[in-house]
């Protein structure tokens, strides 16, 4: 896979070739597996052929990709197409969170999951029109590359490698456990050993070839994922409509789940917790009602979705590897196209999935149910079963709130319970992990990189010969990713709320930087990093108080009323300290002396969105005006903005040529402009 610099690439000729070669072995290794199937191969074989030849392919496109040459190891060489490039930012972007969680969400949250795809779909517009392009005429490596350069000086791009540190890391975790996820159901393994299994797969990919070998590895991998995810979806909507359009025809299903919900509310049962008892109804409260808290939140968690996928600095660099500003943004289309494909897929797999449940299990004997569901109830890294059976009444039989799966699985598990053959099961499986090791390949490598290139080479040692440089970012590649496959299998988390905290921390700390960088040429050095600092701590801040202290939280921002129900849900949680449970158990005895917390008019500004607190993943998790944290990027990319806006008007401007140079990057067309010469790569 080498270069041949101002000749024609022989192998971006080919690449045509041989991806449909690729895309056709595939194929006929499915059919084989499927053969293998049907003459009684044991289902755990399947399962162990698909994880081990898949992650196989890859690790071979790694290690025939590798690269010592410093452009190949950062951009790829800026020689990928404008299609190939699209193909693997949608893998890259397509991670567990979109191939395992998305449709999870969906099942769970009915229409309020519909935030996910409009905000991550609605992002790329704010990538292609805002950012891509102008990033990609500045010829940088790293987006921290790219402050440093706008804004001069180490400190804008020293707080641009914090920013990136903490939103890829908690990215990156949340698609270890969904990599842990998979090899622990189809290798029959514990959790913490199937996440350290994951890992080398993912390091054999990314440690030899930088993004060389992630890209190429990334086009191979979107080409799994995508099949994975289709074939089960038109599977199931042929056997409920006979038409192989899931996703024109699944209002079907749509219209038989609301039948189910209302028998079911009619016989006066709930849903389990967590689950929306009105799937198709938008923004109602658990009693069915308009909740303007399910409005503003699903609002709110639009917009840090969209504009926290156009400060990712994983997804950002992919456009820094076109071979120019016109392909960069021409691969942002294809980027959304090869997105859209499975983001279209997406709700019809959740409705079919439901109504499988609804139709084969619920009502059901729990003695008789399925054998998957077995397969299924084994322990998740949260100390219950991925399927969880509770039958609360002791009758014997499933109902409606006894039957409780985790939206991490619901992708997984559909085609077992959808009775379809197992070799469409291990598909799903390859899928999932394509999608979750192509994003863990490309977070490591942006973290690596930042370490590597923006602290190291260019703070500490600007002399440092090629060969130190990329010894170094292999080494904290494999250091980072063994923290972070640390963290996920001892910690566990559920990947979407892991996911959705890393574009709020990504959006607060870095959009604001990067559009007034591009689109207000009087943007300043303090400014910039004014700006990067307030949004990154207002909004990791708020996040981290209220996930962890919010017992602290209410009492500080909360009414009086809502201090004493934080202190009734106190007593139910298994993980609050003893201390805090005798607190609150005192304040419920006594609550004539509670008053209000010391800034309660803050918290209770909006009086139709008061703070509150819920119990969510065994803790007390405060909400400021109702909104969910992870929605945090609510508070703090305004703020940033408006940080950024004052601070310029009161500091000296950029120095002319600057300015010159920021309106002419605006223009898209052209070649490459350089801000820094000696360091940038054309």
């Amino acid at each position: 896979m080498s270069a041949s610099s101002g000749e024609k690439d022989p192998f971006i000729a080919q690449l045509g070739k041989i991806y449909a070669g690729y895309t056709g072995g595939f194929a006929v290794f499915v059919v084989l597996l499927a053969i293998l199937e049907q003459m009684g191969v044991p289902d755990r074989i399947i399962g162990y052929l698909f994880v081990f030849l898949t992650i196989g392919v890859y690790a071979y496109i790694g290690i025939i990709s590798r690269t010592a040459v410093v452009a190949e190891y950062y951009v790829a060489g800026r020689r990928v197409p404008a299609l190939y490039n699209g193909m693997a930012t949608g893998s890259d972007w397509m991670s567990a969170a979109s191939f395992i969680g998305m449709a999870g969400s969906l099942y769970a949250l009915g229409y309020g999951g519909l935030a996910f795809i409009l905000g991550w779909t609605g992002g790329y517009m704010l990538v292609a029109i805002l950012l891509a392009p102008y990033l990609r005429k500045f010829g940088q490596y790293t987006v921290p590359d790219f402050l440093g350069a706008r804004y001069g000086g180490n400190l804008a791009r020293s707080l641009g490698v914090v920013v990136l540190i903490t939103a890829s890391f908690v990215y990156v975790v949340a698609q270890i456990v969904g990599v842990g996820i998979i090899t622990q159901r189809f290798l029959d393994v514990s959790f913490t050993m199937a996440v350290f299994l994951g890992l080398a797969g993912i390091l054999v990919c990314s440690m030899l070839g930088g993004m060389r070998a992630v890209t190429w590895t990334q086009v191979a991998q979107y080409i799994i994922l995508i099949i994975a995810y289709l074939i089960p979806a038109i599977l199931m909507s042929v056997k409920v409509t006979g038409v192989p359009v899931p996703q024109l025809m699944y209002g079907i299903a749509l219209e038989r789940i609301e039948g189910f919900e209302a028998a079911f509310r009619a016989a006066g049962q709930t849903p389990p917790p967590g689950v929306t008892g009105f799937y198709t109804a938008p923004f109602v409260g658990a009693n069915g009602q308009f909740s303007l808290s399910a409005m503003v939140n699903f609002f709110a968690l639009v917009f840090c979705l969209m504009v926290g996928t156009a400060a990712l600095p994983h997804i950002l660099m992919r456009y820094f590897t076109t071979p120019s500003v016109r392909e960069a943004r021409q691969s942002v289309a294809w980027s959304l196209f090869f997105i859209f494909l499975l983001y279209f897929t997406a709700p019809a797999y959740a409705a079919f999935g439901k109504l499988e449940i609804y139709q084969t299990l619920i009502g059901q004997p729990i003695a008789q149910l399925p054998d998957w569901v077995k397969n299924w109830q084994i322990i998740s890294p949260y100390g219950t079963p991925w399927v969880n059976i509770v039958d609360v009444n002791r009758d014997g039989i499933l109902q409606w709130g006894e039957f409780r799966i985790h939206p991490d699985v619901v992708v997984l598990a559909t085609p077992e319970i959808a009775g379809l053959p197992y070799v469409i099961a291990g598909l799903v499986a390859a899928g999932g992990l394509a999608a979750a090791l192509s994003t863990a390949d490309g977070l490591l490598l942006a973290l690596a990189n930042a370490l590597s290139h923006d602290v190291y080479y260019k703070m500490i040692d600007p002399k440092a010969p090629t060969a130190r440089r990329l010894i170094i970012s292999r080494i904290l590649l494999f250091f980072v990713a063994l923290i972070a496959a640390w963290t996920a299998g001892n910690m566990g988390a559920d990947i979407l709320f892991l996911v959705a905290w890393a574009f709020s921390i990504a959006a607060a700390g870095l959009f604001a930087a990067l559009v007034m960088g591009v689109w207000y040429k009087r943007t300043t050095n303090i400014a910039a990093c004014a700006g990067m600092a307030v949004g990154y701590i207002a909004t990791f801040g708020y996040l981290l108080h209220t996930e962890f202290y919010g017992w602290n939280f209410i009492q500080t921002f909360g009414s009086k009323d809502a201090i004493l129900a934080a202190a009734r849900q106190v007593a139910n949680l298994a993980a609050v300290s003893p201390e805090i449970k005798a607190q609150a158990a005192a304040m419920v005895a006594n609550a004539a002396s509670v008053q209000d917390g010391a800034l309660a008019w803050f918290g209770n500004m909006f009086g139709g969105l008061p703070t509150d607190t819920v119990a969510l993943r065994g803790r007390l998790v405060a909400r400021l005006w109702s909104i969910n944290n992870i929605s945090g990027g609510i508070i703090g990319v305004p703020l940033s903005f408006l940080t950024i806006w004052l601070v310029s008007m009161f500091t000296p401007a950029p120095s002319k040529a600057m300015q010159d140079f920021i309106e002419d990057i605006r223009v898209p067309r052209g070649g490459v402009r350089l801000a820094d010469q000696k360091a940038a790569v054309e």
